[in-house]
């Protein structure tokens, strides 16, 4: 059976629909391949197309992407915290899309030369150490004497660092490193590179996923005849569990150990499978749960920004497959998502084929004003980026360079002038003077702006913040001179060569104002001074981003209600759910300070969070706590009721918890818009909440103040926020705190023993960590009656010839969806409703409702999650004719049917479906709403045929209802498949029309013809 997927235009303005036909087997369910490419956090490099058009990929090159068992031997033995290997002579079999004799031949014949020779061995150099001897090796840049690589942006020099290190003429040839020193020229041609990460990042609910498919890889080589122990991963894994925790308990002392509790109870069974994993694979460290948010222990602890391995330097880079990998951008570490599917190739040596991007030049000038937080820049940064249109590009942040302050100073006098350069060099401009924890805000929105990166590069402020976490002063001068010796340090207080961008904005500090976004999408910002007036234009506007239809007439009602035997009301904006938490601002003691801050001055003037507000915080590490307690101001946050629920991510990835069954019945029984205030970076309807309707990203302060009001509609500038215990109004400016407060207690609160005494430990794990059994065998033993962790379908009966393609014949459209369909909707991560096909799954096999957990903890079971697929109670599916949820029609019948229910009935009767959807689909989760190019990868990856229309073209421009019968041609051949070619889609009621097939690259399409990428790395690792 064919079941359907698609997502985005290549344009993030275009609306221009997507068909899509996937191509994936089932066994006795919807295989999961199709929800897992979907629900990984999954965003690599977008292909940077132009926006008006869907065009067939330019000047691609064939290349097959292999890996090296010779070297897994060198690779494993090295000390765990020794990222990678020698490479300078690095060996590997390259895999054509159909193996033949002929390849291995010629891989023998190169093997003698590849083996004793580095393309670039001449500039390999030494790094001498200031007191003698040398930190190691290294490939200099600046010894290749290329004019073009002085002016390349510093993110591109890391590509091309890559690119020369990896070198062998087969994987990595020549060719590719002229690519990226002609990058000016080159990147605007489309032109496709390899690219070698040095680690991979994962989080337990894609890394469970993640290592269910190394487990199965190992049964299906095994079953090939193949060794098992050929999977394993051949560079650092790090794995932290941190999605999991939810906030069941809050407002109470005892909440953390209480959650706590509950997550090792639901998650056992998974928390053991990952455990095992860690033992039963190479090069794989888990971070037990309790521990921190994955992107917050990664910029803290595990991030190198340099690696020396076995006395070769290079810088850091990761793959994760979390969309917001790219926070460690701001520590100068280039990272960013990935699907789950590309990082498993990456674990097994694959090289990631990549279009080469271009780089938006963003400077940054001036100082925040009084009262402006980093959240506030990073949500005036994410609107400015997705105006300009970043799809597919690294975004690389800079400041005022020297040079341009002398052009600037001609002018002044000789004293003026010398006074001005002193000053300059002390204080640097706006880039040089913001702190890291602002630099990592902004890049970890990377995806809600669309960009693949928001890089910052290694300065002062990076060494500065190495040193207070911890990184020894030896591994520090080891980064500086390093990167001192590649010219890919910036130093403000040095004349700097002119960078060239793709292209260049500016954003003055001092123009950014305090807002928040949403009440729907991350990027819908909303100055405070204006958030009344936009809840109530949001209150009278049509259903869709920002519009909720509520009538006039009922915009002002109040709901009574009894809460534990208080009075309590409610009305439409009324907060129910207040919550720091997330990845985004967790990791900036400011913000954090500057929460705590509030809730003293609240506490001191007698203010109090209404009871009925479900409050929480969620440390992004130990860190925080700490520097709270230090500070003395969590005993004030924990009086507004934000006590410590967990170290995860809690409310921002859908793990908010129950709302109180009398607060939930209220808002239930009279419709009400609900809303949530949280410090995160997604806001997507139903992802908070199945309760909150509108939900708004603020600054942890901001979260303070709106739970402060129990309202978003208020206007802090003219309404107070409550009655104090002097009977007199309390306004905004009375709780809020001056930069010169925050920057004290931050001064004196943030200590680099904190960060010493949290990471020395962090891999000991707690008393219910380490209590957990797990097996020996390097084989895992499924347990046929587990409902978390399931033996995937996609390897049974699988040979050693790839299986090739097929067309589509007479399908039936299984939903027909507009734009902006993201991946909440597609695969929700959050709770599992109570009627849905995943709740009538667990039940009959004996699980209680209130052990459901959430869909993303059973990543691991594909039967979970393929019932998962679509059942977003806020998915808005044409063939219902308006009406919301999880349901669609049953073409033949008429039957109104779950999605899943329909696809079983569907492939029952050996019948094709396909899905029609729009612009933008993809978004969110994984992709943020620009997910574009990368999902098309992702699809081919699994085995998945991408479809596009024409530009100009949509369903609506076509006529298409969803209820026609739809064949599509394709070649029975991969051979006779070109990347980017034209395909022919009939419908049975006579119409015609062309789309774009998005295999874009050689290396895809070989993916495609075995399978999917697993399939294509399991044969090629049998034939060795």
């Amino acid at each position: 059976m064919y079941f359907p997927t698609y997502c985005s235009s290549p344009s993030s303005t275009s609306s221009t629909s997507i068909l899509r036909v996937c191509r994936v087997r089932f066994a006795s369910i919807v295989s999961s391949s199709v929800n897992r490419s979907f629900s990984s956090p999954s965003r690599t490099f977008s292909r940077n197309q132009p926006s008006h058009a869907c065009p067939p990929p330019s000047n691609i090159t064939c290349r097959s992407l292999s890996f090296s068992s010779a070297f897994r031997s060198i690779r494993c033995s090295a000390p765990r915290w020794s990222y990678g290997v020698g490479l300078r002579s690095p060996v590997s079999l390259r895999a054509q899309s159909r193996t033949a004799s002929p390849v291995f031949e010629r891989f023998e014949r190169k093997i003698a030369t590849m083996a004793s020779e580095h393309p670039f061995e001449g500039i390999l150099s030494g790094l001498p150490k200031p007191g003698g001897g040398e930190f190691g090796k290294f490939y200099s840049l600046p010894a290749l004497n290329d004019p073009r690589i002085d002016k390349l942006p510093y993110s591109i020099k890391i590509l091309l660092e890559s690119a020369i290190r990896n070198c062998d003429n087969f994987q990595v040839t020549k060719e590719d490193v002229e690519k990226v020193i002609d990058w000016e020229n080159s990147a605007p041609q489309q032109v496709e590179i390899p690219f070698k990460p040095a680690r991979v990042l994962l989080q337990d609910f894609t890394g469970v996923p993640a290592v269910v498919d190394l487990a199965s890889m190992r049964e299906a080589i095994k079953v090939l005849g193949s060794n098992p122990d050929k999977i394993n991963p051949l560079v650092p894994v790090d794995l932290v569990i941190d999605h999991s925790v939810q906030v069941d308990v809050a407002r109470s002392e005892n909440a953390l150990q209480a959650n706590m509790d509950l997550e090792f109870k639901r998650n056992k069974e998974r928390f053991a499978f990952l455990k095992w994993g860690s033992t039963a694979f190479r090069n794989m460290l888990v971070v037990p749960p309790g521990s921190g948010i994955v992107h917050q222990v990664n910029l803290e602890y595990l991030g190198r920004v340099v690696f020396n391995t076995e006395g070769i330097l290079y810088p850091d880079s990761v793959v994760g497959t979390d969309s917001h990998t790219t926070m460690i951008d701001g520590l100068g570490v280039a990272g960013w998502g990935v699907g789950g599917i590309e990082a498993e190739a990456a674990m097994l040596g694959q090289p990631m084929s990549m279009v080469l991007p271009g780089v938006v030049g963003f400077k940054l000038s001036g100082k925040l004003r009084e009262g402006v937080t980093a959240t506030d820049l990073v949500l005036t940064v994410t609107q400015i980026l997705r105006k300009h249109g970043v799809v597919g590009k690294f975004v690389e942040f800079h400041g005022t360079l020297f040079f341009e302050c002398l052009e600037t100073s001609l002018c002044f006098s000789s004293v003026a002038l010398a006074v001005y350069i002193l000053f300059f060099m002390y204080l640097g401009d706006g880039m040089g003077q913001l702190p890291l924890a602002d630099r990592a805000t902004i890049a970890n929105m990377a995806p809600e702006y669309g960009a693949t990166m928001g890089f910052f590069p290694v300065d002062h402020v990076t060494l500065q913040y190495l040193k207070l976490t911890g990184r020894s002063d030896e591994t520090v001068a080891m980064i500086e001179a390093y990167l001192r010796a590649n010219n890919m340090f910036v130093d403000y207080n040095e004349p700097q060569q002119e960078r060239v961008y793709s292209s260049y904005l500016e954003l003055n500090l001092a123009d950014v104002e305090p807002c928040v976004s949403g009440p729907k999408r991350p990027h819908d910002q909303v100055p405070l001074k204006d958030m009344k007036a936009d809840w109530h234009s949001c209150l009278d506007n049509k259903v869709g981003f920002k519009g909720f239809a509520v009538p006039k007439e009922e915009q002002e009602k109040v709901v009574e209600f009894s809460f534990h035997g208080q009075p309590a009301e409610l009305k439409h904006g009324s907060v129910v759910i207040a919550a720091i938490t997330s990845c985004t601002n967790t990791s900036n003691p400011s913000v954090m300070l500057g929460a705590g801050l509030v809730a003293k001055k609240a506490c001191e003037l007698g203010l109090e969070v209404k009871p009925w507000i479900k409050t929480s915080l969620g440390p992004g590490s130990g860190v925080v706590t700490k520097y709270l307690v230090q500070s003395g101001l969590q005993k004030y946050l924990n009086q507004q009721g934000f006590h410590i629920v967990g170290y995860g991510c809690t409310t921002c990835i859908g793990n908010s918890g129950d709302l109180d069954e009398s607060v939930a019945s209220a808002i239930v029984d009279n419709d009400l818009v609900a809303a949530a205030v949280l410090s995160g970076n997604r806001n997507f309807e139903g992802r908070v909440h199945p309760l909150t309707r509108a939900n708004y990203l603020a600054s942890p302060p901001l979260v303070l103040a709106y739970a402060l009001a129990g309202t978003v509609d208020i206007d802090f500038e003219k309404e107070p926020l409550g009655t104090g215990k002097d009977g007199q109004n309390v306004y905004f400016k009375d709780i809020w705190p001056t930069s010169e407060e925050v920057a004290e207690v931050v001064q004196s609160s943030v200590l680099p023993e904190m960060f010493k005494s949290t990471y020395e430990a962090i891999t000991k794990g707690n008393e219910l960590w380490n209590q957990l059994s797990l097996p020996s065998s390097s084989i895992y033993a499924w347990d046929p009656d587990s409902t978390y962790i399931h033996k995937p379908p996609y390897f049974n009966g699988m040979t050693m010839d790839p299986p090739g393609p097929r067309g589509v014949k007479d399908a039936y459209c299984l939903l027909l969806v507009g734009d902006s369909i993201t991946t909440d909707h597609i695969s929700p991560a959050g709770s599992i409703h109570k009627d849905s096909p995943a709740a009538k799954y667990l039940m009959e096999r004996g699980v209680d409702r209130r052990d459901f957990n959430s869909y993303g903890s059973r990543r691991g079971n594909d039967e979970v999650m393929a019932r998962g697929t679509f059942a977003n109670i806020r998915i808005v599916n044409k063939l219902l004719n308006g009406e919301v949820g999880p349901k669609t029609i049953h073409i033949p019948t008429g039957e109104k049917l779950y999605v899943y229910d329909a696809a079983m009935r569907y492939k029952s009767t050996g019948q094709d479906t396909i899905v029609l959807a729009g612009a933008e689909y993809g978004s969110g989760s994984s992709e943020i709403g620009l997910l574009k190019d990368r999902c098309y990868s992702n699809l081919v990856g699994m085995g998945i045929v991408p479809l596009c229309f024409k530009p100009g073209e949509d369903a609506d421009t076509l006529g298409l209802t969803g209820h026609e019968r739809y064949t599509i041609d394709l070649p029975t051949k991969a051979s006779d498949i070109r990347p980017g070619q034209d395909v022919t889609v009939t419908t049975d009621n006579g119409k015609s029309f062309t789309c774009t097939l998005r295999f874009d690259t050689e290396v895809e399409l070989a993916y495609f013809d075995h399978g999917g990428i697993l399939q294509y790395v399991i044969r090629n690792l049998t034939k060795q």
